[in-house]
């Protein structure tokens, strides 16, 4: 009898394992769960092995071994019989589920950074499931009804799973853009780079390809062998129980871009190239370095005109003689020119290495009428540009914000008329905003903003707090004429202020008739200022510059979004209205924040809950769905081949089934870093990965 309970508990326990080995949990161990088992009633379980009606005997032997199995596996404040498990078998219990979330957990870490597969931090098998449909070329619900994209054919009949895996690495499968695929070319090569940090169990290998099954005892095993050597993967063994676990730094095969569409690449020139009296500095060493950039087929450079060099003393009185030089010695060169006209100042933010400010005149006017700057809570002044509060007041001698620059513009378009009837400017950049970006200045260095702090407003100018009260009272809402007072510092994080926290003021009444006020002036200087340069600069393609702010991107407020002017919450698109407004000037989106996503992995940056290539993708996204052209330029300084590659892979999105791409890319900047001989190779093999040129390819260690 004792023999056969034993048996039943034997099966039950055999079912059991075989359950816990198809579940994978996310997080956190949980003991009770780990070690809960099926209760028995023993009683029953000795009724049914004995038979027939049970007799007094029997009754009292059943009594006796119900007695000892609770004495055996009972619990405190029991309710029912637990079968006895040995502590060994528990821990053993425990050591299989740890082994089963190490695996997941490198899984998931794996497809993330070498698949850019958009995984939340604590995804589930779901997640990978739909994540590899949808690469295969399927369509997945939210609720998760899948089924075949309209562009793919029905599956042949047979095609096992095998085949199925092996079509989802393909580089022809097509995909959403949320899952750029990581460039493997067969089945092995993926099974090969799975295999990083993977346990695998010696009863059951996995799947491996013929070259790889071959190898499988030397690379896991139970004694302490050697490892072999593999053509995609080595590395080093550690001991887990009587079992191996495999730590091997990945080798993987790049993505050929051979054959791909062709991206122009400018360089961006220094920032001091023009100084303060228009001269050219050191025009031989540039010449030379322009003749190495022309050597490796860069299509041409972006220079900035700075407002406060060529309009710097006099109103209506311009200076272009360095820039005019300078345009003749790239044009005989036969590199093409993209000119930025800035109407900032440069100094005082990241990577400026020279102050060059606002014009003479403009300052004196900044004096007297210190409300022509943007200007935060405090009082605090910026004038690093013109508040967009005086796009229609006639405040600088006699001109309008928007007439000045529209007259700078129209000089620039007639001093060069022959480089744009020759085609050699190729594109005019308008700046709309500090750092010629279109968003208000609201992360300061100046005045002690550091990353990640969230901002401040910056609408407490006179001219802007007139508008807003006029919005207010438009509204039937008077009251609402004014800036929130609970959005906290420059350096304040979401949660620690009272609007941008969840659930905040953000969400209010006021808050969306604030963030929408705020929000629309950003649009509705962009659109007075575009509609003049497409006037001055008819026929050339003209392109605005937006930021990627990034950080808090995973909030719900999206705070630091929110202080720059771009209403972008969890529960709304923000840039939908910046891109619309691109469209009807039919000008090009320059969006600076393709290779920012490498920050999200390092450690000082978790914190900010940043979420660059989210950003990214939505910007990207919005720009392409109205038809609307994106460049893009790298935000740092980037020199190594795994910072070109995330520029190649965002630049040429692999799963996009319409096949788009960016329009150009301007590399920041030209420097004697960029000149050095390993890093200008790079730089070489990059350009022709984005002109779509054969390069020999490499295997790269991550």
């Amino acid at each position: 009898m004792a023999t056969d309970i034993q048996k039943l508990i034997g099966t039950s326990e055999e079912d059991e394992d075989e359950e816990m080995e198809m579940d994978v949990k996310e997080e956190g161990d949980d003991d009770d769960e780990e070690d809960g088992e099926k209760h028995v009633d023993a009683t029953s379980m000795i009724a049914g092995v004995d038979g027939g009606m049970p007799t007094r005997s029997s009754n009292n032997n059943r009594f006796q071994q119900h007695h000892q199995i609770q004495e055996q596996v009972g619990t405190p404040g029991g309710g029912g019989v637990r079968r006895c498990r040995p502590i060994e078998e528990k821990e053993r219990t425990k050591l299989r589920e740890r082994q089963r979330r190490a695996i997941t957990a490198r899984i998931l870490a794996g497809l993330r950074r070498h698949g850019n597969y958009n995984l939340r931090v604590r995804a589930d098998i779901n997640d990978v499931i739909a994540a590899l449909a949808r690469e295969a070329g399927w369509v997945v619900l939210p609720d998760g009804t899948t089924f075949p994209a309209k562009s793919q054919g029905p599956r042949p009949a047979g095609v096992n799973s095998a085949a199925v895996s092996s079509q989802m690495v393909s580089p022809q499968t097509p995909a959403s853009l949320k899952g750029v695929t990581s460039g493997y070319r067969s089945s092995g090569e993926l099974n090969a780079c799975n295999m990083k940090g993977v346990f695998i169990p010696s009863s059951s290998p996995y799947d491996l390809p013929s070259s790889a099954r071959s190898q499988n005892s030397s690379i896991v095993g139970d004694g302490g062998g050697q490892t072999d050597s593999h053509p995609l993967i080595g590395g080093s063994m550690d001991n887990v129980g009587d079992k191996q676990i495999v730590d091997i730094p990945l080798k993987l095969p790049e993505r050929d871009y051979s054959n791909t569409s062709c991206i122009p690449v400018y360089v961006m020139l220094p920032l001091g190239v023009i100084n303060m009296k228009c001269e050219m500095v050191d025009p031989d060493g540039l010449l030379k370095q322009l003749r190495i950039l022309k050597s490796v087929n860069v299509d041409g450079v972006m220079v900035d005109c700075w407002w406060g060099i060529v309009e710097g003393h006099a109103p209506g009185e311009y200076n272009w003689n360095g820039y005019k030089r300078l345009f003749q010695m790239v044009c005989e060169l036969k590199l093409k020119l993209q000119v930025v006209m800035s109407f900032h100042e440069c100094g005082g933010n990241v990577g400026d290495d020279v102050c060059i400010p606002l014009p003479h005149w403009v300052a004196e006017i900044g004096r007297s009428n210190p409300d022509i700057f943007f200007t935060d809570r405090e009082g605090r002044r910026n004038p690093e540009c013109l508040s967009w509060g005086i796009d229609k007041e006639r405040v600088l001698r006699g001109r309008t914000a928007v007439e000045v620059y529209f007259d700078c513009m129209r000089s620039f378009r007639v001093e060069f008329d022959e480089y744009f009837k020759n085609g050699n400017i190729s594109m005019i950049q308008v700046g709309l905003g500090p750092c010629g970006e279109l968003r208000y200045p609201s992360c300061p260095v100046k005045h002690g903003w550091r990353y990640p702090g969230i901002g401040e407003f910056q609408c407490y100018d006179l001219y802007l707090l007139k508008s807003l009260r006029k919005a207010a009272e438009a509204r039937g809402h008077s009251f609402w004429g004014r800036g929130p007072d609970n959005a906290g510092s420059y350096n304040s994080r979401p949660h620690e202020t009272g609007f941008f926290c969840d659930g905040g003021d953000y969400d209010s009444y006021y808050g969306r008739f604030f963030l929408n006020w705020y929000s629309r002036v950003l649009v509705d200087h962009g659109d007075r200022v575009l509609s003049l340069a497409k006037l001055a600069f008819d026929g050339t393609c003209i392109a605005a510059k937006l930021s990627g702010l990034h950080w808090w991107y995973k909030t719900a407020s999206h705070a630091a979004e929110l202080t720059a002017g771009f209403y972008n919450p969890c529960n709304r698109d923000g840039y939908a209205a910046i891109v619309t407004m691109l469209k009807k000037h039919e000008a090009t989106l320059n969006l600076a924040c393709t290779e920012l996503h490498m920050l999200d992995q390092h450690e000082d940056f978790q914190e900010a809950l940043g979420d660059s290539e989210g950003l990214f993708w939505q910007v990207l996204n919005a720009a392409w769905d109205v038809c609307v052209p994106v460049s893009s330029e790298n935000a740092l300084p980037c020199h190594d081949h795994v910072s070109y590659k995330k520029i190649l892979d965002s630049a040429k999105p692999l799963t996009d089934p319409d096949g788009r791409h960016l329009s150009s890319f301007t590399y920041l900047r030209l420097s004697p870093l960029l000149m050095e001989r390993h890093n200008f190779m790079e730089f070489e093999r990059f350009i022709k990965r984005m002109h779509g040129e054969a390069v020999g390819l490499q295997v790269y260690s991550n």
